[in-house]
């Protein structure tokens, strides 16, 4: 009779536990970057963040209106493609997804947000950094990091005032985010009282530069700009070295990756590069930041790249908003997303404008050795 009981208990238990379960809340959350294509290790850096804040918030058991959430990470690849982008971003409309984290590219990035704006789906990008993007008017569009006219501006500045550069040339990939992030730089110098002594264009599937090297070499530039990504720096700064052009090599948060000295194939002085992360923290900070790196190394296996931090954060500020909102109804939490002031997050304080655009957003400046070691410069305003 006892042992019938038991049986009788446990199965109730069971019935019990499997019913609680079921009523979990399902919480589906896209991510979207480059898995695949030239700067895929770039798109599986930002996946690894978003993997890295879904895995800590379903094994605290977070709660939203009063009910237990299981997160479930929607990963797709835009390839860096803005026909891919706007692809899978429709995908992840369809699968009615709360909310969405990327996409990683500028190029990617804008033309997806139009998507999710028709469908009214909040969408962090953690790393994109055209201005347009959060100036098309549209409800549903943030960000974590500055933007270009931050971006480019400060490195324009830089280059004159800090890195005494009195001839300088200019090298875009015509994307949305090479070439944004080079006209603010242009801009940025002009304004610095430095001189552009040449201007040319790739693209961002391009691997040889010999030539249009070959013209700026005749230039005589001290500081080179580029406006694109690791990929075709990597190329770029091998190329120069065999052309024997020793101009000190600038570029945004594209270039600013661990990968870089890889893809320059030990190309690279001391202190010839320079790059601006879109990103940062202040010294009192850095501490947090350096110790969520090291958590991330021991999960992956690997070191961080540019952005994954960034990714965390937008993935839990978005979180928060609809914990603080009671519901994961996009509806719902957005204004309460809009109205982020003082999130504390691994990449610094985080509070929306009314755009959707970080407000006081860092710049780090970083400089590599002949090594390969990345090394930080400090943080700019």
């Amino acid at each position: 009779m006892q042992v019938r009981l038991n049986t009788i208990v446990a199965a109730a238990v069971v019935m019990f536990g499997g019913a609680a379960y079921a009523q979990d809340m399902v919480v589906k959350i896209g991510h979207v970057g480059p898995t695949s294509g030239g700067i895929a290790h770039l798109g599986k850096d930002n996946e690894n963040g978003a993997r890295m804040a879904i895995d800590e918030l379903n094994a605290k058991g977070t709660t939203i209106g009063g009910k237990k959430v299981k997160f479930e990470l929607l990963a797709e690849d835009d390839a860096g493609d803005p026909k891919q982008g706007t692809a899978v971003a429709q995908k992840l409309v369809d699968s009615k997804v709360n909310g969405v984290i990327g996409h990683l590219n500028s190029g990617t990035t804008i033309p997806a947000s139009k998507l999710y704006s028709d469908a009214g789906i909040p969408q962090i990008s953690p790393s994109a950094t055209n201005p347009k993007y959060t100036r098309q008017g549209f409800k549903t569009t943030f960000r974590v990091v500055a933007d270009d006219v931050h971006l480019g501006g400060t490195l324009g500045r830089y280059a004159v005032k800090e890195l005494k550069g009195k001839s300088i040339a200019v090298i875009d990939n015509r994307t949305a985010y090479g070439q944004g992030v080079a006209e603010e730089f242009v801009k940025g110098v002009k304004a610095a009282g430095g001189s552009i002594v040449d201007q040319q264009y790739t693209s961002d599937k391009a691997t040889d530069f010999t030539a249009i090297l070959t013209q700026i070499k005749s230039k005589k530039p001290d500081v080179l700009f580029y406006g694109g990504m690791d990929a075709e720096a990597g190329p770029m700064l091998r190329q120069m070295k065999q052309l024997g052009i020793d101009a000190k090599f600038v570029g945004g948060d594209g270039i600013c990756s661990s990968e870089l000295p890889k893809l320059a194939g030990g190309a690279m002085a001391d202190g010839q590069v320079y790059c601006a992360e879109a990103g940062g923290v202040d010294p009192s900070q850095q501490a947090g930041l350096d110790a969520w790196k090291a958590k991330y190394k021991s999960k992956f296996g690997i070191d961080v790249q540019v952005y994954a931090p960034y990714v965390y954060d937008a993935l839990n500020v978005m979180v928060a908003a609809m914990v603080k909102a009671g519901s994961a109804d996009p509806k719902v939490y957005l204004p309460v997303l809009a109205k982020t002031e003082g999130y504390k997050g691994v990449t610094g304080n985080i509070t929306f404008d009314e755009k959707g655009d970080i407000k006081n957003g860092a710049l780090t400046m970083h400089t590599y050795t002949k090594a390969g070691k990345q090394e930080s410069l400090g943080v700019v305003r």
